[in-house]
This record gives structure tokens, sequence and C-alpha cells, in this order.
């Protein structure tokens, strides 16, 4: 879906009671020093303009420069503020996961400490959450220095994954209840949604304005970056494809290979008994088809085992969370 970008302080939006409560907005920051006091001041503004009764939980993600004990200090006399701490730097996901454990609110705000949108978006995610919708993604909006990588990446995991998402890695709100029950890897943050629709639940989008960011440095930067989201985007589409029913990739693999290794055997037999030619490689060839096409199969076996105790394993959490 498309709207009009919100002014930098629009008039408050209509939420429902528990809208304004009900959630928790999880601010990962690493390093952020230079931008922290105007990060916790436009929080409070926008919270008092807005009426927002929601938590923040900010979480310090093994920072060096003090960033946690800055904010604590900023939001002392400010209760809806807490600060979680990595004793080291773990990544936007681990922080993701330490927010979702450490609340019982059921929506989940996902923002950036350095500012490039404006705290006053908020509501317009709460809003359209209240409306039903399980997950609702920001559409970044303006000059931006990595447009043209990350809308590469983001056109390619829509064809690979087939999600009405045009931005998978910016601003975003989602029940909490996905995050716990969707096991995420390092970095796999970029994939929250893609691994959600894939269980059934509901994505929407709105545009949200992107700012210049105003102090520090990036840290989403690089060629490595690039390499890593790649083998990350890979790594997704194997599971989601795959892991559901894995003797397709090994089971088809090995028949292909175990029928190549007969019909090579077939050649050698035609070759020796018809025009007595002996030829040691096409037997070296045959037994190496054949020996690594059974081997697939078996795996492939294996693996589909493996992937029916998943199953059950997860029926029974959800039976599980459900008694509980």
């Amino acid at each position: 879906m498309s709207e009009e970008l919100v002014p930098s302080t629009p008039a408050p939006v209509d939420l429902p009671p528990d809208a304004r409560r009900n959630f928790a907005l999880v601010i990962p920051a690493y390093n952020e020093v230079p931008v922290i006091p105007e990060l916790v001041r436009e929080l409070k503004e926008a919270f008092l303009h807005h009426q927002l009764e929601g938590e923040i939980l900010l979480v310090d993600d093994g920072s060096t420069d003090g960033t946690g004990e800055l904010a604590r200090q900023l939001a002392a006399d400010w209760d809806s503020l807490r600060v979680l701490t990595h004793r080291t730097n773990l990544g936007k996901t681990e922080a993701m996961v330490t927010a979702a454990r450490a609340t019982d609110r059921e929506i989940l705000v996902i923002f950036d400490a350095d500012l490039q949108h404006s705290p006053h978006e908020i509501p317009r995610f709460l809003a359209l959450m209240a409306e039903g919708w399980d997950i609702v993604c920001g559409r970044k909006v303006g000059p931006y220095d990595k447009r043209m990588v990350s809308s590469v990446y983001n056109r390619l995991s829509r064809r690979l994954f087939n999600v009405p998402v045009s931005d998978l890695n910016s601003m975003k709100a989602f029940r909490a209840s996905i995050l716990r029950e969707t096991p995420l890897r390092h970095d796999w943050h970029r994939f929250f949604v893609v691994l959600a629709m894939d269980r059934g639940y509901s994505a929407t989008e709105l545009d949200i304005a992107l700012h210049p960011r105003r102090a520090g440095v990036s840290k989403y930067s690089g060629l490595w970056r690039v390499v890593v989201g790649v083998m990350d985007l890979i790594s997704v589409w194997f599971l989601l494809v795959f892991s559901k029913k894995p003797l397709l990739l090994f089971g088809t693999a090995g028949s292909g290979l175990a029928g190549a290794g007969v019909i090579v055997g077939l050649v050698a037999l035609y070759l020796r008994l018809v025009h007595g030619m002996g030829f040691r490689p096409l037997l070296t060839l045959v037994l190496l088809l054949v020996t690594v096409g059974v081997t697939l199969v078996g795996f492939g076996l294996l693996a589909e085992m493996v992937a029916q105790l998943r199953q059950e394993v997860e029926a029974l959490r959800r039976r599980e969370e459900e008694e509980g």
C-alpha cells in the first residue's frame, strides 16, 4: 500500500487505547553516543505528542563508547525507557531477540538509533497493526547512499520469495509471537518478513521518509556486507525450498548421478563386448557416479527423517504454548 509521507511533526494519530500501550519500541544501538541525546529527546517528544504509553527497549549491543550509560543517564527520569546490554557486539538480529525476551508487550516496533526515521512514524505503524496486520514494513523514501545495492537485494528477494513487501530491511512493526516462533540465525533480521510469511503471517508496507544520518557512522557498509547478504539469501532460499522436502534435492541429484553412472556403464559394456575396447577411466567414472548418487539418495532419506522430527517438535511446541 502507499500513503503520503508524514510531516516532521504530524497531527496525533487516532489510535485505540490498547494500541497506545501494548507495544515495545526496540532500538538496537552500537557506538551511537553522538546521536543518543537527540534520540532520547525526540522519543520523549513523540511519545508525549501522540500520548503513547508503550515501553522503549534500547539494546546496547556491546558498545565501547558508553552508549548504554549515556542513555541511562538521559532517561533516568523516564520509566518508559530501559537499556538492555550485550557484553559483546552480537548484531541486530540478536538485539531483536534479546528485546523480545525482555518484554511482554504484544507488538514490537524496530527503530534504528541513527534517527534516519522520525519517531513520529511510530503511530502510523501501530495504526496499521491495529487493523489486523501481522507485520507492517516501512518503505524508505528519500536520498539513500546504498539505494542501488538495496534495490537489487530487495528485488532479488521478492523474486525468490514472492513477498508483497518492497523493502525488507527498514523500520517495521510486528507481533512479538512471530519472533518467538521463528528461529533467526545471525544477520537473518533481513529475512524476518520472508520467514514469517512462509509461516502464513500477513504483511503490508507504508512509505516513510528517510533522513540523513545526523552523527556517527553507518555500521552496515562495505563490499563484504554485500557478499554476506547474498550468501544469507541463498541460505534462506535453500531452507525454505528444501527443508520441508530435502529428498527433492538430494534424491533428484543422487538419482541423476546414479542414472548417469548406469548409462556410462552400458556404454563401457558396449565398447568392451562389441568393439573389444577396454577403457579403465570409464569404469572409474561409473563407480564414482553410482557411489556419489547412492550416497546423496541416502543423505536425502536421512534428511527426510530429520525434517519429520522437526515438524513433530514444532507441533509439540505449539501445542504446549496453546495449553500454557
